[in-house]
């Protein structure tokens, strides 16, 4: 199985500079083949400094997270993708862990911030109120979609693996943010075999997340709305 890992940035350089060099070369023991880097328009360097370490580096026409996903699908020929935003959020030491899944006959795998054994980076406080809401979309998406197996504890998070023939027919359209809730929730409908397992969510080494939280908020009901065949 031919697996590649997709880095997805945009004026990531301050965090490329800390995360990168933490991310092993391919090999089967990595858990990927290749290294893509998905750029989303970075003005700051990053592409330079992909460029300069000789990363393939597939630059977005449009804006949006779901269009990074929806361009790796059409651009990269590969059996299954990875997806990583080196930020500092996701765990670098989480990687090889996909490929196990994958080959084991997985469609879609989820490193899940909400399962027990996890870590979310709000863990440690008493108000957990990103952790509360991500729950509630877990619970609406299980309980509107989910037709067999497991309950999926993190139908959001990005940090996942999804083969190339689930994507083909998971015929994914979300061009924004809510690509991943869409991709498990239409996982769910297809009856296809998700997979999670736990991860540590750390903080991000440098700038700010670029989703604020009430209109993320509103983008993914949307999009709930959306794949329930309201609209």
């Amino acid at each position: 199985m031919e697996i590649t890992l997709c880095l997805l940035t945009r004026n990531e350089r301050e965090c490329l500079e800390k995360i990168y060099p933490l991310i092993p070369a391919p090999s089967v023991e990595a858990g990927y083949d290749e290294i893509v880097a998905i750029d989303g328009g970075s003005t700051d360097g990053t592409v330079e400094f992909y460029r300069d370490r000789g990363v393939r580096v597939v630059g977005q026409s449009r804006r949006g997270r779901g269009e990074a996903f929806l361009l790796a699908f059409r651009e990269l020929r590969s059996d299954a993708y990875i997806f990583f935003s080196p930020d500092g959020n996701e765990d670098v030491a989480d990687l090889p862990k996909f490929r196990k899944h994958l080959e084991m006959g997985a469609d879609l795998v989820i490193a899940s911030r909400m399962m027990a054994g996890a870590v979310n980076e709000e863990d440690q406080h008493l108000l957990r109120p990103r952790k509360w809401a991500n729950n509630a979309f877990n619970l609406l998406a299980n309980l509107g979609f989910r037709k067999e197996g497991p309950y999926i504890t993190d139908s959001i998070n990005g940090y996942r693996a999804i083969t190339a023939r689930a994507a083909g027919l998971l015929q994914l359209d979300a061009s924004d943010y809510t690509i991943e809730y869409q991709m498990t929730m239409r996982a769910l409908k297809r009856r296809l075999k998700v997979v999670e397992f736990p991860t540590t969510e750390g903080q991000r080494v440098a700038g700010a997340s670029g989703a604020p939280s009430i209109s993320t908020g509103l983008k993914f009901l949307g999009r709930l709305w959306s794949e329930a065949g309201f609209r």
